[in-house]
C-alpha cells in the first residue's frame, strides 16, 4: 500500500524530534540531515523493493541505525544531548539508550518537547509558527514562506535566527517541569490555533483552503491531549474547535474545486466522526471554571453543526457567544463575525449598523469579507446597486484566484437579479 498524502511530512517531524532528543537541541541541523538521509533512502529503495508493511517503523529503523553511526563516529569531536551524558559515551549503553528513544511513546514525547521548545517566549509568535511548520511539520523554507505570506529569503533568515535561539537554549523543554509547562502551554495552543486557521481560511495567494496545514495542526493538538499535564479544558476546547472545522473541509470546495459558502455547503458531506469527536471534546472541556476563547469559538461551531440546514441556524445564540468572545479576546475578526451574526439574527439594518462601526479599522476592512458581508445584507434589503459596489470592492481585495472566482460568480448572480444570495462570507 502506498503511503498516504503527507506521510513523509509527518514522519519528518517525528524523526527530527527523536533525533534532536539524542543529538541535542544545538544539533537540530544534524537531526534534519539524518532525517533527510532516511527519507531519501526510502524514496530510492521502495520503488524497487516495494513499500514495507510498516513504512513508519522502517524509517525509524533506518534513522536509528544512522544515528548510531553518527554517535560512534563523532562522540569525541561533537557534544551531544548533555542530559544523556555517559549513556551515549559507553558502548554498553549506547545502543539500548538510542533504541529506547525510538520507542513510540518516546517519539511522541519528543514531538511534544520540540513543540514546547519551538514556542519559547523569547521567540516572536510568527517565528514560533515558522519553526513548528519547518521542524515538526516537515515544510521546506519555500513552503513556510507560502504559508506565512513572506518571501523565501525573509523566512529563511527568520527560521535561521529562530534555530539559533533554540540551539542557544542548551536543552529541549522538559515535560516534567509542570510549572513552566503551564506557563508555556497558552503559547503552544495559540501557535497551533493560528496554524490551523492559516490552512482553513488563510491569506495564501494560491490556495484558499490548505487541508494539509489543518491536518498537521490537528495532529499536533491531539498530541497535547495525550500528555496528562496538557490535557486541560482549554486544550480539549481547542481540539474540539479544530475537529468541528475540519469536519467541514470536504464541503468547502465543490467538485470543480471552487469555494462554497457555509450556507450553501452540503452538510451530508461534513465528516460525522469528526463532528462527534468535537462534541465529545467540547462536553469534556466544560470541567472546572476555565473558559477560554477556544471554548466560545467551539461553541459557535457547535451551533452551526447542530443545525440541520442553514435556515435552522440559531443566530441569536451565535450573537450571544460572539458577545462573550469579544469579552475574552476582542479583535476586528471577532467583531466582524459578530456583525454578520447580528445581520442574520436581527435583519439587514442591524447587521449593516454593526458592520459600519468597523469601517475605521483597517484590520477589519483589509480582507474582502467586510465588503462581502455588506454586499449580502444590502442585497437582502433590495439595494442591488449598493450590493454590487461592495461585491466589486470585495473582488478587488480577493487574495487568491479561488476568492476572485467566488466573488465573480456572486456578481454574475446579482446581474441576473436572482433571489438574495446565501452568505458570501466563508
Amino acid at each position: 500500500m502506498e503511503p498516504s498524502p503527507g506521510f513523509f511530512r509527518r514522519q519528518s517531524g517525528r524523526l527530527v524530534s527523536a533525533l534532536t532528543r539524542i543529538f541535542g537541541v544545538h544539533n537540530v541541523a544534524l537531526a534534519e540531515d539524518v532525517t533527510q538521509d532516511a527519507l531519501c533512502r526510502a524514496m530510492a529503495v521502495w520503488p524497487f523493493s516495494g513499500v514495507p508493511e510498516d513504512p513508519g517503523a522502517w524509517l525509524m529503523t533506518v534513522a536509528k541505525n544512522r544515528a548510531l553511526d553518527v554517535l560512534r563516529r563523532d562522540r569525541n569531536a561533537r557534544r551531544f544531548a548533555p542530559d544523556l551524558g555517559f549513556l551515549l559515551d559507553s558502548e554498553w549503553t549506547l545502543a539500548p539508550t538510542v533504541a529506547d528513544l525510538f520507542e513510540p511513546r518516546a517519539v511522541a514525547d519528543g514531538e511534544l518537547r520540540m513543540m514546547f521548545s519551538c514556542s519559547a517566549p523569547t521567540l516572536p509568535e510568527e517565528a514560533q509558527i515558522a519553526l513548528i511548520l519547518h521542524i515538526l511539520c516537515g515544510f521546506s523554507v519555500s513552503e513556510v514562506a507560502g504559508a506565512l505570506l513572506g518571501t523565501e529569503a525573509a523566512l529563511e533568515k527568520r527560521i535561521s535566527r529562530a534555530k539559533k535561539t533554540l540551539g542557544g537554549s542548551g536543552k529541549l523543554f522538559a515535560l516534567h517541569d509542570a510549572t513552566e509547562l503551564q506557563e508555556r502551554l497558552p503559547a503552544v495552543q495559540r501557535a497551533l490555533y493560528l496554524l490551523f486557521n492559516e490552512g482553513y481560511h488563510g491569506a495564501s495567494p494560491v490556495h484558499a483552503v490548505r487541508a494539509t496545514l489543518c491536518r498537521e495542526a490537528l495532529h499536533l493538538a491531539r498530541l497535547l491531549l495525550e500528555h496528562p499535564s496538557c490535557d486541560r479544558p482549554s486544550t480539549r476546547a481547542l481540539v474540539a474547535l479544530m475537529c468541528f472545522h475540519a469536519a467541514r473541509l470536504p464541503a468547502r470546495l465543490d467538485a470543480a474545486g471552487e469555494l462554497v459558502a457555509l450556507r450553501e455547503q452540503d452538510r451530508a458531506l461534513w465528516d460525522a466522526a469528526l463532528t462527534a469527536e468535537a462534541r465529545a471534546l467540547l462536553d469534556a472541556s466544560a470541567t472546572g471554571d476555565e473558559i477560554s476563547e477556544y471554548h466560545v469559538e467551539a461553541a459557535i461551531a457547535a451551533v452551526h453543526a447542530d443545525a440541520a440546514s442553514a435556515g435552522d441556524t440559531h443566530w441569536g445564540e451565535i450573537v450571544a457567544l460572539y458577545d462573550a468572545l469579544m469579552g475574552l479576546r476582542p479583535s476586528p475578526v471577532v467583531a466582524l463575525g459578530r456583525a454578520i451574526a447580528v445581520g442574520q439574527a436581527e435583519g439587514p439594518g442591524a447587521g449593516l449598523e454593526a458592520l459600519r462601526a468597523l469601517e475605521g479599522d483597517a484590520r477589519a476592512t483589509r480582507a474582502p469579507f467586510h465588503d462581502a458581508a455588506i454586499a449580502d445584507l444590502e442585497w437582502t434589503a433590495g439595494r442591488l446597486d449598493v450590493a454590487e459596489r461592495h461585491l466589486q470592492a470585495a473582488l478587488a481585495k480577493a487574495r487568491n484566484p479561488l476568492e476572485e472566482r467566488f466573488f465573480l460568480e456572486r456578481l454574475r448572480v446579482l446581474a441576473g437579479d436572482r433571489a438574495p444570495p446565501s452568505s458570501s462570507v466563508r
